[in-house]
């Protein structure tokens, strides 16, 4: 076998491996939707979904979504204790997610999402203000008003 002929080979298998590689990265990537905040509000008040803020402790002094459940992205990346209740009622009803921009809320939706949960990213706190959706206090209870 020739040099040539060996580099060419080389090169074949070099292109096959990253041809296949970049098949599984691509299918490993979860698809996640970005939804509008009224569109969650509706679903949420009808009892058709759920929604929860993944900010921290301290993030949500600011204000929370009237509907939202409290469940930080560390206890998702976790062990999961404040997220577990609520995980295994919701495998088949939509989740949607907030945080303060959206970044986090769409890193929490693609975990959820390859674990098989319909999930949805409405982005920030900030944008379910704006559309003026009802708010409230972290120590007031959750409510669908």
């Amino acid at each position: 076998m020739t040099v040539l002929s060996k580099l060419f080979l080389l090169a074949i298998g070099l292109m096959l491996f990253f041809a296949v590689r970049s098949m599984f990265a691509q299918s490993s990537k979860a698809v996640v939707v970005r939804s509008e905040p009224t569109v969650a509000a509706a679903k949420v008040r009808d009892g058709k979904a759920i929604l929860i803020d993944v900010r921290e402790p301290n993030e949500w002094e600011a204000g929370v979504a009237a509907p939202a459940y409290l469940l930080p992205m560390s206890d998702l990346r976790g062990n999961r204790t404040k997220w577990m209740h609520v995980l295994a009622e919701s495998k088949e009803t939509p989740i949607y997610l907030y945080c303060r921009s959206g970044n986090r809320s769409g890193q929490a939706a693609e975990i959820l999402a390859k674990e098989g949960f319909n999930v949805a990213n409405i982005g920030g706190y900030n944008e379910w203000k704006a559309a003026g959706l009802p708010t409230r206090s972290p120590d007031e209870p959750a409510g669908n008003d």
